[in-house]
């Protein structure tokens, strides 16, 4: 059976990748409305769910233990296609959901109703959602309810992004600092050594108030100097991370939280590798878990079982600017010179993964959006049957 793709699908990922969210790292922020959302429905169950080009991510639970499923077996994926909610009475008895793990395993769900989260232009990037082993009713009236809590959701998602905004921000105005205090070096270098010189020089001018004078700005000048240098070092010294940082190190950790679990489904090796002689140096986050996510993800869809994707993470340390290099390779069916160039060109179309996996074709699309917004590169190379290997550039300014 196809599964449903919303008609606005490149904007409705466009705008989930503008959140910059962390998957696994959500929970606390909305643990609260999940419990209530439970205790509104009467349900055992309530799910906060986000969706991208291939996985339902679970950023909070309550009474079921998920953090993610592909998108193809999920429900949730039909109740963002509504501008409401999406009611199903009985999993058991529609075809679409009856043979699911979460309706045949010892959960034996049967009852669901979601409510899109959605945005204030109108996108649903994922769905409130609860559950139920019974058949249930819920009133109109409840339902109104959950439809509150998840507006609630939205927009705690969007004060997150402020923070990380002012946050960011906060950062910039640090790196600003550090660059003044560059700055100011060389034209107080300058003062210095020309009040040196003029000091040495002053027995035979014979002025001892400008002598005074200058003794004073050399003095100072040199007070200015070393705040500067103290400025200066201090800022080399701390690798503490800020807000919208990641270093190799947590990047790895990340990488391998969010997606060993669904190369492990697949029963596919999966393998992070980092330049240990740089793994703690900062650098943005900036929609890092989405291009590379994606890129994963796309990698798993097409390596058959027992394959392998890998992924390669490097920066670059240059006296301007750093560099990031990723490099997400796979043992895969491979991509044809025609679609490497669909991709590359912007052009979407969808295949099916080695898994019979529903192809969704927006991923690699999003990937080459957002990485052309950091002002980065993009190349792919496949030799047809061979995998295929990603290769990203992105400047750190």
């Amino acid at each position: 059976m196809q599964a449903p793709v919303p008609e606005n699908e490149m904007e409705r990922l466009t705008s989930l990748s503008e959140f910059d969210l962390d998957y696994s790292d959500l929970e606390s922020n909305f643990k609260d409305l999940t419990l209530l959302a439970a205790k509104v429905a009467g349900t055992p169950i309530s799910l906060i769910n986000l969706i991208d080009s291939y996985t339902q991510w679970t950023i909070s639970s309550h009474g079921l233990d998920i953090n993610q499923m592909p998108r193809e077996d999920s429900v949730c994926q039909y109740t963002i296609l509504e501008d409401s909610e999406f009611e199903v009475k009985d999993l058991t008895i529609d075809e679409r959901f009856s043979k699911k793990f979460y309706v045949a395993d010892e959960n034996k769900l049967k009852y669901y109703l979601g409510v899109p989260l959605q945005t204030s232009s109108g996108v649903n990037i994922g769905a409130l959602c609860v559950l139920d082993s019974n058949l249930k009713e819920i009133s109109p009236e409840k339902i109104e309810l959950l439809k509150i809590i998840a507006n609630e959701i939205v927009n705690r998602l969007t004060a997150l992004k402020v923070i990380e905004n002012l946050k960011s921000s906060l950062a910039e105005s640090k790196e600003t600092n550090k660059k003044v205090a560059h700055d100011i070096r060389g034209p107080l270098g300058g003062i210095i050594g020309l009040a040196q010189l003029i000091s040495e020089q002053g027995d035979e001018n014979k002025l001892e108030e400008v002598l005074e004078f200058i003794k004073l700005i050399q003095k100072s000048g040199t007070s200015l100097l070393e705040l500067a240098d103290e400025i200066l070092s201090g800022d080399k010294q701390t690798l503490k991370l800020q807000s919208n940082e990641f270093n190799l190190l947590v990047l790895k950790d990340k990488l391998e939280k969010l997606y060993a679990p669904q190369a492990l489904n697949k029963t596919i090796h999966f393998e992070v590798t980092i330049n240990s002689e740089v793994a703690q140096v900062p650098f943005s986050k900036d929609k890092l878990l989405q291009i590379i996510g994606n890129l994963v993800s796309n990698a798993l869809k097409f390596t058959p079982l027992g394959g392998s994707v890998k992924v390669k993470l490097d920066l670059q340390i240059m006296e301007n600017k750093n560099h990031l290099y990723i490099t997400v390779s796979d043992s895969g069916a491979g991509i044809t010179p025609e679609k490497i160039q669909e991709i590359l060109s912007g052009s979407v179309n969808s295949s099916n993964g080695t898994g019979g996996e529903t192809g969704y074709g927006f991923g690699l699309a999003l990937v080459k959006h957002l990485i052309a917004g950091l002002k980065g590169t993009f190349t792919i190379d496949s030799s047809g049957d061979e995998g295929a290997i990603f290769k990203i550039t992105l400047p750190q300014v």
